[in-house]
């Protein structure tokens, strides 16, 4: 059951990953690092576009599944 968990983890965080690089290549990611870049300059917040978020969630749901697989199962 563990390893169809750590399964689904990985390849849900691999796909967010792959999103992510999608957008950041795009004209929609070109635009919203644009706004972001002119946002953060008015208020001086700390933003970030969306294809970073979809980058980073993506990473560690990837690294959790193979953490949820590798881990020995506990003795009772």
């Amino acid at each position: 059951m563990k390893n169809i968990v750590g399964i689904i983890l990985i390849a849900l965080g691999i796909f967010l990953f792959v999103q992510g690089l999608n957008r950041k290549d795009s004209i929609v990611g070109a635009a919203s690092e644009a706004g972001t870049e002119v946002a953060n300059a008015v208020d001086g917040g700390s933003r970030q576009p969306k294809h970073v978020i979809y980058m980073v969630g993506g990473g560690i749901l990837a690294i959790i599944g193979v953490a949820v697989m590798v881990r020995k199962p506990r003795s009772v």
